[in-house]
C-alpha cells in the first residue's frame, strides 16, 4: 500500500473509533473436514440417532457447524466446513478419532493398450447369483446391453434395500433388475465444479464407471461389435451379479481437475454398507501422500465388519505406495494383458510393427503426410497433427495418411483423415510414450518414434511408395506386471498389492458411441478381482470377507520375475479360488485391535511381513474343503535367509484350525530384503501359498 493509503485508512479507522465503531474482522476462511469419531459404526435408525446426539456433541465444542455429511454405518463422523482452528480444536476432543481435510483422489484407469477378454477369468454364462457388488466410481450408462435385465439373471438378491432416485438423465424407473440401485454424491467435489456435460444423478458421461461394472458383472452373450468389426461375444466376470451404482467421482471443465473427493467416497462406502451390498469395488488410488489409515480407510474397515467384501485399486504411480495398505481391504495392482499388433509393410521396403485393433487392413496404398497436405486455411502443424478439418480431401483420399499423435485424441487423428476421404492411417509417436490399439474410424497401426522415423526417411526416399497396413492379431506374451502399477511399501504393515489381475487390454462398454473401448489400469484389474470375489460369494455365502480375501490371494499364481511388493500373491486365477484347500481367517474385532495396536499375537493375514528384529509370525489355518484331510507344508523363494515353518505338517477335519510358526534365521551379517514363499499343499491336490517379505 502506498503511503497516502495508508494515511487514508489511518484516518478512516480513527473516524470510526471516534463513532464508538469498531472495524469488522474479517472472517476466518473455512475448509471442509472430515470427522471420524472412536469406535465404529452401527447400523439401524436408533444407532443412527445416537450417532447423530454424539457428532453434534462434538461439533458444538466450536460452535456447532453443520455437517455437509453424517455418515453412521461403515463409519461415525461428518464431513463439516470448518476453520483450521475449530480443525485444531476437535483434534484434542476426547472421542475424536481422526480430523483431516477433504481432497480428491483420481480414478484408477490408463491409457488402454490392447483388446481382450481377462486372462486368468474364463468366459462364462453364468455366476455372481444372488450377489449385489457396489461400485464406488463415475456412474453408469443403464442403456447398455451388458446391463440388460434378461432371464438369466437368476436367484434375487435378498438383504439388499438400497434405491433409485430420478435425477437428470436418470428418469423414474431406469434400474432394473440388473442394476438394482442407484446413487449419487457430489457435496464434497462440489456441484459448482463439474462440468457442463456431467449429469448431477447416477448417470455416467466419463465411461470409467461403465467399464469397470461392465467388466466385473456384464451380462453374458452381449455381441460386441464396434463400427461394423464384430469383436466377440462378452460377458463380465461375474454376468449374473447385481449392481448398485455409487457416483462420486466427477470430470471438472479443466481434465486435471477431475477425480472423487474423499468426502463424496466415504458417503458412498457409508451408504452402500448401509444398503447391504455384498462386495464394494473401489477402483480409486490414494491420495498425493498415500495416507494410511485415514477416514476412508476407516470407512472401508467398517463395511469389511458388516460382513462386505472390500476390493480397491493399488494405483497406476510407482513412485507412491501401492494405495489401500490395510489389512481388511484386497488391494490390486496390474499386469500386462494380450497386445493386439499391427504391421506396417512398405511396398519393396522394411517392415515396422505397431498397435492396432482393426481387424481388417488396407492397401497396398500411396502414402502422404499429414503435415504435406493441409486444407486451404489450415496450418501445417494443425495438419501434422490431423486435427478435424486440418487435411485437404482432395490430396488425401484414397491414401493413407502418417499423423503425428499429440495435440487432440488419437481417435480423433483418425476421424479427420476419415472425413478427408483418406483409407487408414499411421499413427506416429513424437517421443518415448507407448503405442496404443484404439477403435479408430479406419484402419490404423500406431507405431514408436524410431518406426515413425525409419518411416519417414523411406518416404523421403520413395515419395511414390506404397503401404498396406495389416492386422496380425493378439500377441499373448506372459503377463508381467505393469510398470506403471503401484508397488508396496517396504516399510508397510502388511504386504501390497494384495495380488494382481489383467490392467491393460480389457474389453468393456461406455457410454454412447461406439459403445465399447478399451480399459486399462489397476482400475479394471480391481474390476475383474470384485468380479471373482462375486462369483465365491454367490457359491460360499457363509465365508467372511477375510476368507474371500485368503481364497482370492492364496491360490493367486505367482508372475515370472515379479517380487512380492510388485505382485504380491501373484495373479488372479478365479476357478482354483472357489476351492483353495485353507483359509487364513481373521477373528471378529481383530482388525480394529489391530488399528488400536491392542491385538494381542499376528493379524491373521493372508501374508507375512518381518521386519526389524521380528523373527517369528504366527498365522493359522482352517480346512475349508468340507473332508479331514492331510497337509504339507514348504519354504521356497527365499535367497538370504533360512526359513522354516512348524508344524510342518497337520491332518485337518472339516472346519478345523491349526496354528504354524515361521521362523527366519540370524545371519552374521545384516543382509538385503528378502521375499519368498509358504505353500500347504492338500492331498487332494489343493495349494494355498502366501507371501512373505523380511526386511532388517
Amino acid at each position: 500500500m502506498s503511503r497516502r493509503g495508508i494515511a487514508v485508512a489511518t484516518v478512516l479507522l480513527a473516524a470510526l473509533g471516534g463513532l464508538g465503531l469498531t472495524p469488522a474482522r474479517a472472517a476466518a476462511p473455512t475448509r471442509l473436514y472430515l470427522v471420524t469419531l472412536e469406535g465404529p459404526g452401527q447400523p439401524g435408525l436408533l444407532a443412527g440417532l445416537r450417532a447423530h446426539a454424539e457428532q453434534d456433541a462434538v461439533l458444538a465444542s466450536v460452535g456447532g457447524p453443520t455437517p455437509v455429511y453424517r455418515w453412521t454405518t461403515a463409519i461415525n463422523g461428518v464431513a463439516v466446513p470448518l476453520t483450521p482452528g475449530q480443525a485444531t480444536t476437535l483434534r484434542t476432543q476426547s472421542g475424536v478419532a481422526l480430523v483431516e481435510p477433504d481432497s480428491v483422489r483420481r480414478l484408477a484407469g490408463r491409457t488402454p493398450r490392447a483388446v481382450g477378454l481377462v486372462p486368468g477369468v474364463e468366459l462364462r454364462d453364468r455366476g455372481g447369483a444372488g450377489v449385489v457388488v457396489g461400485v464406488v466410481d463415475s456412474g453408469i450408462a443403464p442403456d447398455r446391453a451388458v446391463f440388460a435385465a434378461t432371464s438369466g439373471l437368476g436367484r434375487s438378491p435378498r438383504g439388499f434395500h438400497g434405491v433409485c432416485p430420478a435425477g437428470p438423465g436418470w428418469p423414474e424407473g431406469t434400474c432394473n433388475r440388473k442394476v438394482v440401485g442407484a446413487r449419487w454424491f457430489v457435496d464434497g467435489f462440489g456441484a459448482d465444479r463439474v462440468r457442463s456435460e456431467e449429469s448431477l444423478s447416477p448417470l455416467d458421461e466419463d465411461g470409467h464407471g461403465t467399464q469397470v461394472a461392465s467388466v466385473l458383472a456384464g451380462d453374458a452373450d452381449v455381441t460386441a461389435r464396434v463400427r461394423g468389426q464384430r469383436l466377440g461375444t462378452y460377458a463380465g466376470v461375474a454376468p449374473q451379479a447385481r449392481l448398485a451404482v455409487y457416483k462420486a467421482c466427477w470430470s471438472a471443465p479443466d481434465p486435471h481437475d477431475d477425480g472423487c473427493s474423499v468426502a463424496d467416497l466415504v458417503s458412498a462406502v457409508d451408504t452402500a454398507t448401509a444398503d447391504g451390498v455384498d462386495v464394494l469395488n473401489l477402483s480409486v488410488g490414494g491420495g498425493r501422500a498415500a495416507p494410511g489409515f485415514d477416514t476412508l480407510e476407516r470407512a472401508l474397515l467398517g463395511a469389511t465388519e458388516a460382513g462386505v467384501v472390500v476390493v480397491a485399486a493399488a494405483g497406476n504411480a510407482p513412485a507412491r505406495p501401492a494405495a489401500h495398505p490395510v489389512p481388511w481391504v484386497t488391494t490390486v495392482g496390474a499386469t500386462s494383458g494380450p497386445v493386439r499388433e499391427g504391421r506396417v509393410r512398405l511396398v519393396n521396403g522394411p517392415s515396422l510393427l505397431g498397435a492396432m485393433a482393426a481387424a481388417r487392413g488396407v492397401g497396398p496404398a500411396r502414402v502422404v503426410v499429414g503435415a504435406q497436405v493441409p486444407a486451404a486455411g489450415a496450418s501445417r502443424q494443425d495438419a501434422r497433427l490431423c486435427t478435424p478439418g486440418s487435411l485437404d480431401a482432395a490430396r488425401v483420399a484414397g491414401h493413407v495418411v502418417v499423423c503425428e499423435r499429440g495435440g487432440i485424441g488419437r481417435v480423433d487423428k483418425s476421424a479427420a483423415v476419415d472425413l478427408a476421404d483418406g483409407v487408414g492411417m499411421v499413427l506416429v509417436n513424437a517421443g518415448p510414450a507407448g503405442t496404443v490399439a484404439d477403435f479408430h474410424r479406419v484402419p490404423t497401426v500406431h507405431v514408436d518414434a524410431a518406426a515413425g522415423r525409419e518411416l519417414l526417411r523411406w518416404l523421403g526416399a520413395h515419395p511414390d511408395g506404397r503401404v498396406r497396413l495389416e492386422p496380425l492379431g493378439a500377441d499373448r506374451h506372459a503377463p508381467r506386471v505393469a510398470r506403471w502399477s503401484s508397488r508396496g511399501d517396504p516399510a508397510g504393515a502388511v504386504v501390497k498389492p494384495d495380488l494382481v489381475a489383467t490392467g491393460s487390454g480389457v474389453l468393456g462398454a461406455v457410454p454412447g458411441e461406439p459403445g465399447w473401448d478399451l480399459a486399462a489400469g489397476t482400475s479394471v484389474a480391481t474390476a475383474a478381482t470384485s468380479g471373482a470375489a462375486a462369483l465365491l460369494v454367490a457359491r460360499h455365502p457363509d465365508w467372511s470377507p477375510a476368507v474371500v480375501r485368503s481364497a482370492l490371494a492364496t491360490t493367486a499364481r505367482r508372475v515370472p520375475g515379479a517380487d512380492v511388493l510388485s505382485a504380491g500373491a501373484g495373479r488372479l486365477v478365479a476357478d482354483p479360488a472357489a476351492r483353495p484347500g485353507l483359509a487364513y481367517d481373521v477373528a471378529a474385532g481383530d482388525y480394529r485391535r489391530w488399528l488400536s495396536g491392542t491385538l494381542a499375537g499376528d493379524l491373521n493375514t493372508p501374508s507375512i511381513v518381518l521386519s526389524g528384529d521380528a523373527d517369528t509370525a504366527v498365522r493359522t489355518i482352517t480346512n475349508v474343503t468340507g473332508r479331514r484331510l492331510y497337509f504339507s507344508s514348504h519354504t521356497s523363494g527365499f535367497t538370504r535367509y533360512q526359513v522354516r515353518v512348524v508344524p510342518a505338517a497337520v491332518r485337518l477335519g472339516p472346519g478345523q484350525s491349526a496354528s504354524f510358526t515361521l521362523t527366519v534365521g540370524r545371519t552374521a551379517t545384516p543382509q538385503p530384503d528378502d521375499d519368498g514363499w509358504v505353500t500347504w499343499r492338500g492331498a487332494t491336490g489343493t495349494i494355498t501359498r502366501i507371501p512373505v517379505l523380511v526386511t532388517r
